[in-house]
């Protein structure tokens, strides 16, 4: 089956055409400023991109543009729209509406838009691409994928806040977690190379801009860093992760922030860049480091240290470790953060190979980075979540 991807922002349309029988991406691209200007960057079948300014008001536009391309004879890789089978939306947040990939229908958009306060800005958007879709597709079905579905396995004592419990039940505080497809993913991965899941007990570690890590016991998620939102957990680019909540009136007081500015500074202000006052981008930071820059410097240890405690602490909550994975922009790339992460680990059994770990970056390939002596295995997976995506699409489609 060929499935369009989509990953639709505020005024952006991130695609890609898979093919599920093969895994191959026939092609993939962007639609930005949308709403502003409009331009697309379209990466040909041959791995040629191509740049070209086109005016695009509204998402609706974006897709139309999308299946232009993907069925133009000369930078195209399909005949006709026809060939597109399904679309799969990639969805930030479900709430505990959705616990698993659903088809499109008036009943799942409804649910949707009532987890517009979890996540506004995405949600708006989502709902925005899946809207531009329909006007552009009508006929196509349509399925839903959520980051948050893979993390509504957590028991309820690893998902409730210390609040009165009527806040729950009333507005629905309480830890969701983010980049469950691709702790998903990089979990399922890990299981096959221990060739099984039940008995298995692993820490997924998503790192990038935005991080998150969690503990997937059986295939299951038991516990996970991100929250109520995707600020929490460890540091991240802008985002501050884990504080005492108490700091947040304080800064408040002394600042005069209103509410949303005080979000808009924890999101946007924090993390890598609040701390090392140079850059949200860890290469700009790790650049740095090297040239004798303290404050970077303490940036890349912070985070590796943070990485440290949540690996350790899940170890404890699943009563044991057989696998840590890395993933994601730095998981992938950062041989620095991965080697930090995983020194004094000795007794958790983990026992890193330092040489193999420094050359595994910016490839394609699953790498076992742990020592053969090791007790638990260390491994960087390149996560895929259009994939999974493209794959539940197919699988939702196809029993209809």
């Amino acid at each position: 089956m060929k499935v369009l991807v989509v990953n639709a922002g505020s005024s952006s349309l991130k695609y890609q055409l898979i093919d599920t029988v093969t895994t191959d991406v026939l092609s993939k691209g962007i639609c930005e400023r949308i709403g502003i200007d409009g331009r697309i960057e379209h990466k040909m079948p041959n791995g040629t991109k191509i740049k070209k300014e086109i005016p695009m008001p509204t998402h609706a536009e974006a897709v139309k543009t999308v299946i232009a391309y993907l069925t133009d004879p000369e930078v195209g890789c399909i005949k006709d729209m026809s060939e597109i089978e399904a679309v799969g939306h990639r969805i930030v947040h479900g709430g505990e509406f959705f616990s698993q990939s659903v088809l499109l229908n008036e009943d799942v958009l409804s649910k949707l838009r009532l987890c517009y306060d979890f996540a506004p800005l995405h949600t708006n958007a989502h709902i925005m691409g899946i809207e531009g879709c329909l006007a552009a597709m009508p006929t196509t079905p349509q399925v839903l994928v959520f980051d948050t579905a893979f993390h509504q396995t957590m028991p309820e004592q690893a998902y409730t806040y210390a609040l009165p419990y009527d806040m729950y039940k009333k507005y629905g505080i309480r830890r969701y977690g983010a980049h469950g497809t691709s702790h998903r993913f990089v979990s399922a991965e890990m299981c096959k190379i221990l060739g099984r899941v039940e008995g298995t007990k692993i820490v997924t570690c998503h790192i990038g801009n935005g991080s998150s890590i969690s503990a997937v016991k059986d295939g299951k998620v038991i516990d996970t860093s991100m929250g109520f939102t995707p600020l929490a957990g460890v540091m991240m680019g802008t985002r501050c992760g884990d504080i005492d909540p108490a700091i947040v009136p304080y800064i408040m007081k002394k600042e005069g922030f209103t509410p949303d500015e005080m979000s808009d500074f924890m999101n946007k202000q924090c993390g890598f860049l609040g701390v090392s006052g140079i850059s949200s981008d860890s290469r700009e930071i790790d650049a740095a480091s090297l040239e004798g820059n303290k404050r970077a410097y303490l940036t890349a240890t912070t985070l590796a240290y943070q990485v440290e405690k949540f690996i350790g602490a899940y170890a404890a909550a699943m009563n044991g470790l057989d696998a840590v994975v890395f993933t994601a922009g730095m998981g992938e790339n950062n041989p620095e953060l991965r080697e930090r992460a995983c020194t004094d680990m000795e007794f958790y059994g983990i026992e890193i190979d330092k040489e193999v770990n420094a050359k595994a970056h910016h490839q394609p390939n699953i790498v076992e980075l742990s020592t053969k002596n090791s007790r638990v295995k260390v491994y960087l997976i390149p996560t895929n979540e259009e994939l999974v995506i493209a794959q539940d699409t197919d699988k939702i489609v196809s029993a209809l």
